[in-house]
C-alpha cells in the first residue's frame, strides 16, 4: 500500500464528507493505493455516523472512536498503531489542510528518502492572538532542538512507516514529533511550504492553555531524551554541586568561629543558606539515586532503535 492518511477529528462532521471527497480525487487521480483512517477523539455529534457510512461505501476508509476526548496526540498513536501504508500522512479534519499536498509529501518521502516532511503554513489564515504565540513556540523549539523548521505545530506532515512505528506520543506531544523522532535517530527532517486555507466550518478546538502545555511538554521531552535512562547524571551533579557549595559554607562559618572568634553562627543568614543548600542537595542526589534504580529495573531499559543488522539470522 502506498500512503496511510490518518486523520484525528473531534466534532467535525459539517466537513468530512468534504474532506474524503476531496482526498479520493487526489489519489485516485495519482493512482496511488491508500488508507483513510480517521479517529474520533469523542465527539459529541454526528462525526461518528458519518465515518460509519464512509465505511460502507468503501473499504478503505476506516474509523476508531475513542470512548471520550483523549487528545491530539492520542489520536494520532493509535492510528500510527494501524497504519500499513509506505507513507504515513496527517492531517487535520477541518480542510484547513489541503490534501492536493499528498502527491508532493508522497515523493519526498518515496523518492527523496526523507524520514519525515512536516508541512510550513507560511501564510496562515488564522488571528493575530494564535499567530504571535505559535511564532513565539517555534523559535524556541527551533533554539532547542536543533532542528531547522519553520512550523513544529502544522497537522500535515508526511512521514515513513518505519518512523511512526518505532515512536511513541502522548500528553501534548504531537507538536514535537519531528523532535522525537530526531531523538530516536531519524534525522532526515525536511518541511514543504503547505497552503493553508481559511477554516470553513466550526470553531478551533485550542484554546490558549495549549501554550503552557506545549513549554510544558517541551521541558519534559528534553530531559527524557538526555537523562531517560541515566537520571543519576542529572540529579547526581545537580545534588553534588549544591552539597558542596553548603559544605563549603559549613567549612568557612567553621574556620570563622575557630580562629576569629565568631561565636553566634545562627545569627548569620549565611549559616541557613549553607544548612539549605546541604539539605536539597541530599534530597537531590537521593531522588536521582532512587530514579537510577527505577531505571534500571524497567523492563524496557534495554531497547534501542536498531536500523539494520547483517550476519545474525537468529535476531530475524
Amino acid at each position: 500500500m502506498n500512503i496511510s492518511i490518518v486523520i484525528p477529528l473531534f466534532n467535525e462532521e459539517e466537513s468530512l464528507g468534504e474532506l474524503t471527497d476531496w482526498i479520493l480525487r487526489v489519489v485516485n487521480r495519482e493512482n496511488l493505493s491508500y488508507e483513510i483512517i480517521y479517529v474520533d477523539d469523542g465527539s459529541s455529534d454526528t462525526s461518528w455516523k458519518i465515518i460509519e457510512d464512509l465505511n460502507r461505501g468503501n473499504s478503505n476508509i476506516k474509523g476508531i472512536k475513542f470512548r471520550r476526548n483523549y487528545g491530539k496526540s492520542a489520536a494520532l498513536n493509535r492510528g500510527f498503531d494501524l497504519a500499513k501504508g509506505d507513507v504515513v500522512i496527517t492531517m487535520d479534519a477541518d480542510l484547513q489542510d489541503s490534501p492536493e499536498e499528498i502527491p508532493d509529501l508522497y515523493r519526498l518521502i518515496k523518492n527523496e528518502g526523507f524520514d519525515i516532511v512536516s508541512g510550513w503554513k507560511k501564510k496562515r489564515h488564522d488571528p493575530i492572538g494564535k499567530r504571535l504565540p505559535s511564532k513565539f513556540f517555534n523559535w524556541t523549539t527551533r533554539r532547542i532542538s536543533k532542528l531547522k523548521l519553520h512550523d513544529f505545530n502544522c497537522g500535515l506532515k508526511a512521514y515513513k512507516n518505519v518512523v511512526v512505528k518505532n515512536i511513541e506520543i502522548y500528553g501534548e506531544m504531537h507538536r514535537y514529533i519531528p523532535v522525537i523522532a530526531k531523538w530516536a535517530g531519524f534525522s532526515k527532517i525536511t518541511e514543504k511550504v503547505v497552503n493553508h486555507n481559511a477554516r470553513k466550518y466550526g470553531k478551533s478546538k485550542y484554546g490558549l492553555e495549549r501554550i503552557m502545555k506545549g513549554y510544558l511538554d517541551l521541558i519534559s521531552l528534553t530531559f527524557v531524551s538526555k537523562f531517560g535512562k541515566r537520571p543519576m547524571h542529572f540529579f547526581g551533579l545537580i545534588g553534588t554541586l549544591l552539597f558542596f557549595i553548603g559544605l563549603v559554607i559549613a567549612a568557612y562559618l567553621t574556620y570563622a568561629k575557630v580562629f576569629m572568634m565568631e561565636y553566634k553562627m545562627t545569627d548569620r543568614p549565611l549559616f541557613y543558606f549553607g544548612l539549605l543548600a546541604m539539605v536539597m542537595g541530599t534530597q537531590v542526589f537521593v531522588a536521582g539515586f532512587l530514579a537510577e534504580m527505577i531505571s534500571r529495573n524497567s523492563f524496557h531499559r534495554n531497547e534501542y532503535l536498531i536500523e539494520a543488522m547483517v550476519g545474525d539470522k537468529s535476531a530475524e
